[in-house]
């Protein structure tokens, strides 16, 4: 499952992550449940049982669980308003995130959250976030405290094509360069921030180019492709993990679903939207695990039933799970005066 035995990254030689059969299996697993529970979550919206709006990443499974195989939990993650996959390939329980979109005490934040503000310390996932770019300068600072002690821990930011045209995109890696800071800024470009093109927003052709303007390598992979994607993060963890500074990946991919629910998508060609649904990242890596005799049909067939029963357990322990009390509003909640 890997493009070469070696890769050079700034004249150092990095050797190339090779994943187990079962490692890889269970990739397949997060993949397939990323896309069973935010069909699962668009469901119970359209059902009344979550309010508000939420932010679909189906189509993108390759770019968060691949970027997030080797993380540990020491490892950080900052994530974006489109952030259930990075949450679910970073460890998170299912029920505890449907509970946290119904509104349930036994949320990751005990309700008061919801979609955009899902965050599991334990397992290193400081947070979602509904500010664009609002996670890059957050990374940053994650990263500089695990220098400062002393420690190995990679900082892994995601963040949107919509964020590269931020100050904070360019305070964030100017500063992490400067300080040779162990953080990985992974882009994925969907294509669009909100219902605005990339190729009218951004005057590079490749928002990974930017990163030369901070003396950090950049690299542009197919988003779509599991191997492409774990092979380049794998690489710019192993720099920061050595003491040489940040890297820029950019994933491209694309959301087959609108910015939020209450995208019309009248910006995007039913055309466009089959020609990437053509390029589904589950599929072609359940192809691929079949080609390589990782799995079957049936046991591929197996995986996929399986995160179907994750995902409609998830959604019965958040129904049956109790509501916060309203004399406890305010527990949780924190605000600067």
């Amino acid at each position: 499952m890997t493009a070469s035995d070696t890769k050079m990254t700034d004249n150092r030689p990095f050797a190339i992550r090779a994943y187990t059969p079962d490692e890889l299996r269970g990739a397949l697993k997060r993949m397939y449940l990323i896309r069973r529970f935010e069909e699962g979550a668009e469901d119970s919206y359209m059902r009344g049982l979550i309010h508000g709006t939420m932010h679909l990443s189906i189509g993108q499974e390759a770019s968060a669980v691949a970027t997030c195989m080797e993380l540990t939990d020491d490892d950080k993650i900052t994530s974006t308003h489109r952030g259930h996959g990075h949450c679910i390939a970073k460890g998170a329980d299912v029920g505890r995130m449907f509970a946290e979109f119904f509104g349930k005490e036994t949320g990751y934040c005990h309700g008061r959250g919801g979609s955009m503000h899902i965050a599991d310390v334990k397992t290193g996932n400081l947070g979602a976030n509904g500010i664009v770019g609002g996670g890059l300068p957050i990374a940053v600072g994650a990263a500089l405290s695990a220098k400062r002690l002393g420690k190995s821990d990679v900082t892994v930011c995601f963040f949107g094509d919509g964020a590269n045209n931020e100050g904070a995109f360019h305070e964030s890696l100017n500063m992490a360069s400067v300080w040779k800071l162990p953080v990985v800024f992974v882009c994925e470009n969907n294509q669009y921030g909100m219902s605005t093109s990339i190729r009218r927003s951004t005057a590079v052709a490749r928002i990974s180019d930017r990163a030369a303007a901070y003396s950090m390598p950049g690299v542009t992979v197919d988003g779509n492709d599991f191997s492409a994607v774990a092979e380049a993060v794998h690489l710019a963890n192993a720099r920061a993990r050595a003491g040489d500074g940040p890297s820029l990946v950019e994933n491209l991919t694309y959301r087959w679903r609108g910015h939020s629910k209450s995208d019309r998508n009248r910006y995007r060609t039913k055309e466009e939207i089959e020609m990437w649904m053509g390029q589904d990242p589950i599929t072609r890596f359940r192809t691929e695990l079949i080609a390589h005799g990782i799995t079957d049909e049936a046991g591929a067939d197996a995986i996929e039933a399986a995160a179907v029963a994750d995902m409609e357990a998830g959604i019965a322990f958040a129904k049956a799970s109790p509501a916060p009390d309203v004399s406890e509003v305010t527990r949780y909640v924190y605000a600067e005066v």
